[in-house]
């Protein structure tokens, strides 16, 4: 069996590349603009390009890895599936986050343009014939030690200068899963999944409070939240898709955070490189 990854060297990318070759299967990872893709038989592709924290500053970037790149794909690449890593950004304002709930968007609000480029590179993705499936992933947490995702960011003042400035409330919740969680469930759906999109979420909301509280038990860091830290909470993520048909039983990030604190402590001191 063949899988292709597309955008191999991010963090779930590079996760599920190591996950697929620690289980004996063929992997292949095209670099960006590696035109060879259109050559050749791919298996299934899960295409795990894309910008995350950083979209708000490189706004072109993300429209073309959400949707320009994704365009060429499914039309030029030869492929038994195609699963597209959508997020669950996208329920933003919507009453419910299940798989069909109506979704809102906002064009003039410029936080708003993450989640109309994973729309439509979702859309794109629903149009065409052939096996094209979508995952909209939750706040994937693990060893990413070198971005500006919130809880890497948290861990990171806490260790390394003893204090963590939260810029939202304590009272703001959002969902959690692991990504050693998250890519085996990738593959599995990938070569399996009889829907065609799937909410991959730990299935419920942990506030800034209960982090920042086990945060501090492990690393004893102090705490300062911004004046006027406005409160940011989305709706529960619906997982029952996943939990029906595959399964799934995710963690929870709390029960995670000393093995991620004291990964990060060994990673800083060059012990390790990955959990």
């Amino acid at each position: 069996m063949l899988y292709t990854v597309l955008g191999s060297s991010g963090f779930i990318g590079s996760h599920l590349v190591g996950y697929l070759r620690g289980s004996n299967t063929e992997v292949l990872t095209p670099q960006r603009g590696d035109d060879s893709i259109f050559n050749r038989q791919l298996g299934h592709v899960i295409y795990c390009v894309g910008l995350t924290a950083d979209f708000r500053t490189r706004p072109l970037e993300t429209v073309q890895a959400h949707v320009c790149h994704l365009l060429e794909v499914l039309r030029r690449a030869k492929y038994e599936s195609l699963l597209y890593l959508s997020s669950t950004r996208v329920y933003g304002g919507a009453a419910q986050a299940r798989e069909d709930a109506s979704l809102l968007v906002n064009p003039q609000d410029a936080s708003d343009l993450y989640n109309l480029s994973k729309l439509q590179g979702e859309s794109l993705c629903f149009s065409v014939i052939g096996k094209t499936r979508v995952v909209r992933l939750s706040n994937v947490y693990g060893d990413d030690w070198e971005s500006s995702n919130f809880v890497t960011t948290l861990i990171r003042a806490a260790v390394d200068e003893r204090r963590i400035v939260l810029r939202t409330s304590l009272d703001s919740s959002k969902d959690y899963i692991g990504v050693s969680e998250v890519v085996p469930l990738l593959a599995t759906i990938a070569r399996s999944g009889q829907a065609r999109l799937y909410n991959i979420a730990g299935g419920v909301n942990v506030s800034n409070r209960q982090i920042v509280e086990r945060i501090q038990a492990v690393s004893g860091c102090e705490l300062e939240v911004q004046s006027g830290a406005p409160t940011v909470s989305f709706p529960r993520i619906d997982i029952r898709l996943v939990r029906d048909e595959f399964g799934f039983a995710p963690g929870n990030i709390l029960d995670a955070i000393p093995e991620m604190i004291e990964h990060y402590k060994q990673w800083k001191s060059g012990q390790v490189e990955r959990l």
